[in-house]
Formats: structure tokens, C-alpha cells, sequence
């Protein structure tokens, strides 16, 4: 066993919601205090938000979750229609779950490792967990074999996305992905920092290339990301965001409610909000502003809003097992968002 394969030789392993029952522990923390009450709110918060009838939820995701084992969770809330629309980084989608969904893995590391060691093995860290570096080069050309088969004009991440998940359907050695079950229940994804990712790679390496050939080339276009989901906002009416880290996506998310009023079209507060963080307030950084400070500007009601500060790979095991066995005895009809936007002529 070379250097290199005894580093990379424990996978990590994703949690299922299937393994156990925390419906009973999150009560019980409903009793306490501190972060156990909050997130015990948190997660009827997040079961509010999926009683009600015509709105939508949408899953916003921002930093490392796939690859520290959390894949397994979100593709079960996908596939018991307990999330309507996702909004991530790039790096969740494209770095770690399509990445896995091309038959490769993510490892059991150690935050303690000589890291000049791991750049000479080509082995990348993300505090306790690998990736193998020349994996995620294929990921990065698979990319822009992807673009090169689709039209050249601007697309919006969404887009970009379910053309991804069809690319998984077709040609994917590991058929747990996100993006794969997303794409097969019209759940749309967006990334409005898509190039911040191995898409970003693959993607220049397609313009290019193309620029070099005198070419036309495929583009990424923002504000339609932004058009399209203001869209979904204006359909769904009440929404709800489960917000796991902050950044850009819980931003992207949150500013639909101002974009509807700016296009002169009446859209509701989103009526529930949960934020699962660990970044603080007083920096005035996103990750860390409170919901209640989303409400100054117009964004998120103060009704049922709840702050959670704790890490996600224990909080949010918590609070999406609590949503995922409550409603196993009474299903939840697939709100088919991604259809919707086909419909109304958003994708080609």
C-alpha cells in the first residue's frame, strides 16, 4: 500500500434518518435550555413550515456538508418531498456531491496532518476529511464536457444543474447524489456562486477553448438565477427557509422577497426562517447576522424565525429526523418546483 492509499483508505460514511427516531430526545430538549430549546423550536419551526399547504421550503446550504457525511440526509428530505428547492454553495454540489455521484469519495482525515505532505501526495483537506486531488480534476473536465454539450448561451445555474443530473442518470457510478434525486423530482438546485467550485474550473476550461476556436461558448447568467427563484417566491407565497451555515446562499434566498417588490409584485415576508450557524453577529458579517436583523430589511417575518447555534453535522440530524419521521405517517405532495420554471419558459 503506497503513502498516498493508506491515507485515503477509510471513507466517510453518510448518515441515514432511517437509523433512528430523535423525535422523543427533540422534545425532551424542547424542556431545557440554551441551544437544546432552540433547536427543539427550530425543528417545529421546520415542521410548520412543511404543514402548510401551498408554500414552499427551500434547503439553503453553505459550507462542507456533503463531505462530512451529511448526503444521505438531504437526499432522504428530497425524497420524502420535505424540501422544495435547494440554494448552495458551489463546492456542496459540484466539489462533494456530484463529485460522489461520479463514483468517487470522501475520506476520514486528520485536522492534525503535515498539509505540505498532502499537497505533495495531491490529496486536499477540509479540516478532518480528504479528497484525492486527481479525482477532483476529473470532476472539473466532467464539467466542461457537460458545457460543451449544451447550447452556447447564457444558462442559469438551475439549469446548469439538472443538465448535471441527467449527466448522473446516464453516465453515474454512485446513484445516491443530491443532484440526481433532485433532478428526478423537479426539485430545482441553485448556485449563485456557481464558479466558486470545480464547475468554475471546468467551466473556464470551456471558454476557453471555445474562445480559442472562434467559437461560441455557454455562459452563466446571475440574474437569471435570481429571476428564477424571485419566481418561485411569487408561486409558493408563504416559504420557509431551513438555513444550514449563511454566506451567499442564505442571502440569495432571503433577497427574493425584495426582488418581487422592486419587479412591482406584491410577495409576503418568508414566513418561517431557521438558521443553523456557528458564525456570531457583532462582526457584521451574513453567516452571522440574526433573522430578527433580516426582518429590517424587509425579508423574513419575526413570527416563527429561530437562531440555532451549533454545528450542523449534530444539529441538523436533529432537526431534519424530527421533520422526517413526524411526517412518515402523513405524506407531503411534491410541490415539482423545477417544473414549474420549464413550464413558464425559463429552460430550453
Amino acid at each position: 500500500m503506497t503513502r498516498k492509499q493508506e491515507l485515503l483508505a477509510k471513507k466517510i460514511e453518510h448518515l441515514s434518518l432511517e437509523t433512528f427516531d430523535p423525535t422523543q430526545l427533540v422534545e425532551s430538549m424542547g424542556r431545557m435550555a440554551f441551544q437544546a430549546r432552540n433547536t427543539a423550536r427550530a425543528a417545529k419551526i421546520y415542521e410548520m413550515m412543511l404543514d402548510e399547504e401551498t408554500g414552499g421550503v427551500w434547503l439553503c446550504l453553505a459550507g462542507s456538508l456533503i463531505s462530512s457525511g451529511l448526503k444521505r440526509v438531504i437526499i432522504e428530505l428530497i425524497e420524502r418531498n420535505l424540501v422544495d428547492a435547494i440554494v448552495s454553495t458551489g463546492a456542496n454540489i459540484v466539489d462533494q456531491d456530484f463529485f460522489e455521484g461520479l463514483g468517487f469519495s470522501h475520506y476520514v482525515g486528520d485536522p492534525f496532518a503535515n498539509d505540505e505532505e498532502l499537497r505533495e501526495l495531491a490529496i486536499d483537506r477540509i479540516y478532518d476529511t480528504y479528497i484525492d486531488e486527481d479525482e477532483l480534476r476529473i470532476c472539473d473536465e466532467t464539467i466542461r464536457e457537460i458545457a460543451d454539450t449544451l447550447p452556447a448561451r447564457p444558462h442559469s445555474s438551475r439549469e446548469f444543474i439538472a443538465a448535471m443530473g441527467k449527466y448522473l442518470e446516464d453516465h453515474g457510478k454512485n446513484k445516491e447524489s443530491i443532484v440526481l434525486t433532485a433532478t428526478r423530482r423537479d426539485v430545482p438546485i441553485f448556485c449563485p456562486a456557481f464558479s466558486d467550485s470545480s464547475a468554475g474550473f471546468g467551466l473556464v476550461k470551456h471558454q476557453w477553448l471555445r474562445e480559442k476556436a472562434g467559437e461560441p461558448m455557454l455562459s452563466l447568467d446571475a440574474a437569471k438565477d435570481f429571476l428564477e427563484l424571485t419566481k418561485l417566491k411569487l408561486v409558493s407565497k408563504e416559504t420557509g427557509l431551513l438555513m444550514v451555515g449563511g454566506g451567499v446562499p442564505k442571502n440569495f434566498a432571503q433577497d427574493t422577497v425584495v426582488a418581487a417588490e422592486i419587479l412591482g409584485e406584491e410577495a409576503p415576508m418568508h414566513k418561517y426562517a431557521v438558521q443553523i450557524t456557528l458564525a456570531h453577529e457583532h462582526d457584521g458579517a451574513l453567516s452571522g447576522s440574526t433573522l430578527k436583523e433580516a426582518c429590517s430589511w424587509g425579508k423574513v417575518s419575526m413570527t416563527h424565525e429561530q437562531m440555532v447555534f451549533g454545528e450542523a453535522t449534530v444539529t441538523v440530524p436533529l432537526i431534519a429526523g424530527y421533520a422526517y419521521h413526524r411526517f412518515a405517517d402523513k405524506p407531503r405532495k411534491a410541490r415539482r418546483l423545477a417544473s414549474h420554471l420549464d413550464k413558464a419558459g425559463a429552460a430550453v
